[in-house]
Formats: structure tokens, C-alpha cells, sequence
């Protein structure tokens, strides 16, 4: 376990990945110390998301909220709008709860412990255990995708995800030192990401190859072993894309609570993860010249949506009555999930084309 330890923490004084959000070695021997708030924003972006589609997105959020209580004076839509994009929306809404915690309740100071920082919304076992380890340098078992890979293969664990998560975290927790517990954490997630990667793992480089029993003994990319896929189930609705003469789109709010909680989106039928939603043109919101301009699918985490989009032009302000009328080339500015910008796209070929990115 040491021998393991030691060569990756050594191997990640060389090879670090560097990222905006992340300490050096270096730095952190000169005495720098990792900013909470800037671990739990990496972490809370980071879920279900790659690297690379979170640093623009980061970087927007540092510039405009520096600080966790610049974060929780921020208003939810603010947070929302600068979030569009990211997908998962309730990371979002969760952030926002979080911050006005950790600002009211501990004078905007994150607790270090990974027992309050679970109690804290948003916040589960994986991302408590990195801000634990990574910014208050306690042995906290880190595991996410690329761990659980790293595991597996250096100790040949068989037992189909997610069954073996227990037996992944307490191998984990073996292996994670006193000392430089967030670095030893962050190599790990380093070696996943770069090195022992799903396919074509690069093991010739790798600075624990001699300790990989799956390297031994079978072909690494047989780990992790995961149980068969089911089949995500498919469900139905429309949407309805409604353009005034002022070329405005109209708008709602969804409901706070559920998938997609207080995203902006045009009106649509009700559907769910576990129902149809009504798909014809006798559904739309108010009377208008409905056409129908095409098909969207989207696939969310457990379910595949297929949306019937229809398109009423030259439609008068005064029938969108709980909602508001969003000029379409300031469409980018709302806060509009990735299913409901196809939907308008599908009714509104360009309506994103000059769509501005996170700085």
C-alpha cells in the first residue's frame, strides 16, 4: 500500500494536470493554501461533466462571485443563467442553497469536516471527501469514475459496479496517506484522466504498472466490470414555440421542484420521466397558426424525451399571460436548458448561431 502511495504522489509532483481551480505541488510547499470555496464550485461543476466543459464555465462564475458570499447575494436566475448549459440544473439550485448556508451559518467559512459538509445541500459522500482532502488536507477517501477505475484494475476486483463500490472506497481509504492526502487524492484522479483512461490505457508509463494486478493477470480495459445497461424508456410531449411580430420569443418558468426546476422554457405538455406528455397541436398554450416544424430527442439521465415542436409566428404579446417575450437574439441570455434551446432551434434554425460562451 505505501509503495503505491509513494510513487503516485511522486509521480504527481511531475505530471500534474493544471487547472484553475487547483493548487501546484509546489505552490502548496511554498506554503499556498487550496481555497474551499474554489474546490467545492470545481467539484459541484464537475459531476456528470468533463474537464474541459467546466473550466469557461468556472472561470465565468470566479470572475463574476470571487467568493462564496458573493455567490449567496447573487439571485437564483443570475445563478441559473450563468449555469445554462452545464445541464443536471439542480447542481445548480443546490449551489445557490449551499452558498446562502455556508454564508449565514458559518460567517462564509466551509466546516472542514466530511460529516458537515454532507449536511450541506448538494453535497454527498464524493464531493465531502474531495473538499475534505483536497482543501483542508484531511485522510478522506476520494472516490469518483477515474478512482474506481484506478482501483480495479491495480487490484483486479471483479465484482460488477456499482456492488464493488464499498470494496473500492475501503481500498481507497488504505491507500490514502496522512500526509498530502489532497495530493495523493488529485493523483489518482490525475492517473484516470491521463494515463489508465477506459481504452487504450497507457500502462508502459504508468508509475504503478508493477502493482497492477489487472496489468498481471487479464487485459485492464476489462475493468471496471459493470452490471448490463437496462434500457432508458422513451417518453412523448411537444413543445410549442411562439414568436411575436417584434420577433420575441415567448417564455415560462418551470415549477422549482423536479427535473429542471426554475429553468426558463416555451410552453410544453406534461411530461415526465414516467409519462407522456399530450403530443398534438390541440395542446398548445393559446390559439395561434400552430405548424409543426420538426422533432427534437433528448436524453436525460434516465430517460429518453422525444418532443413534437410546433411554431406559431406573428402571435400577439397579450396571449402569453405568465410568462415574458425574450427578443431571440438575446435568446442566450436566459436561462434555457440544452432540450428547450433544440426545441427553439428545431422552430428557429439560427437562434442560437451567434449564442455567446462563458468567458
Amino acid at each position: 500500500m505505501q509503495q503505491i502511495t509513494t510513487k503516485l504522489v511522486k509521480w504527481y509532483d511531475s505530471h500534474h494536470r493544471i487547472l484553475p481551480w487547483r493548487i501546484s505541488p509546489m505552490e502548496r510547499l511554498r506554503g499556498k493554501i487550496a481555497d474551499p470555496y474554489r474546490i467545492w464550485l470545481s467539484e459541484i461543476m464537475l459531476q456528470q461533466t468533463t474537464v474541459e466543459a467546466v473550466k469557461p464555465y468556472f472561470n465565468a462564475f470566479i470572475k463574476k462571485w470571487p467568493t462564496v458570499s458573493s455567490l449567496a447575494a447573487a439571485s437564483q436566475d443570475d445563478v441559473l443563467r450563468a449555469w445554462a448549459g452545464l445541464g443536471y440544473y439542480s447542481r445548480a439550485r443546490n449551489l445557490k442553497k449551499c452558498a446562502d448556508i455556508v454564508s449565514n451559518d458559518y460567517d462564509g467559512q466551509f466546516p472542514s469536516e466530511a460529516t458537515a459538509l454532507k449536511a450541506l445541500p448538494g453535497i454527498g459522500d464524493y464531493t465531502a471527501a474531495a473538499i475534505a482532502s483536497i482543501a483542508f488536507d484531511l485522510p478522506a477517501a476520494v472516490v469518483d469514475g477515474n478512482v474506481e477505475r484506478v482501483i480495479t484494475r491495480l487490484y483486479a476486483i471483479t465484482t460488477p459496479l456499482p456492488l464493488a463500490k464499498p470494496a473500492i472506497r475501503a481500498k481507497m481509504q488504505e491507500l490514502t496517506p496522512n500526509e498530502r492526502p489532497g495530493d495523493f487524492a488529485q493523483a489518482m484522479m490525475d492517473l484516470g484522466a491521463t494515463i489508465c483512461t477506459p481504452k487504450r490505457p497507457a500502462c508502459v508509463i504508468c508509475p504503478v504498472n508493477d502493482n497492477c494486478q489487472a496489468l498481471r493477470t487479464a487485459d485492464p480495459e476489462l475493468f471496471p466490470v459493470k452490471a448490463p445497461k437496462k434500457d432508458k424508456p422513451v417518453r412523448l410531449g411537444a413543445a410549442f414555440v411562439a414568436i411575436s411580430p417584434d420577433n420575441e420569443v415567448y417564455l415560462q418558468s418551470r415549477v422549482e421542484t423536479g427535473l429542471l426546476g426554475g429553468m426558463a422554457q416555451v410552453p410544453t405538455t406534461a411530461w415526465t420521466a414516467r409519462l407522456d406528455g399530450e403530443t398534438e397541436i390541440d395542446a398548445a398554450p393559446f390559439s395561434g397558426a400552430w405548424t409543426p416544424t420538426g422533432s427534437i430527442i433528448h436524453v436525460f439521465t434516465h430517460f429518453e424525451l422525444r418532443l413534437r415542436v410546433f411554431m406559431a409566428a406573428n402571435v400577439s404579446r397579450h396571449d402569453g399571460t405568465d410568462g415574458w417575450w425574450v427578443k431571440v437574439e438575446n435568446l442566450h441570455e436566459e436561462a434555457l436548458p440544452t432540450v428547450m434551446k433544440k426545441a427553439i432551434a428545431a422552430a428557429i434554425p439560427d437562434a442560437f448561431a451567434k449564442r455567446r460562451k462563458p468567458e
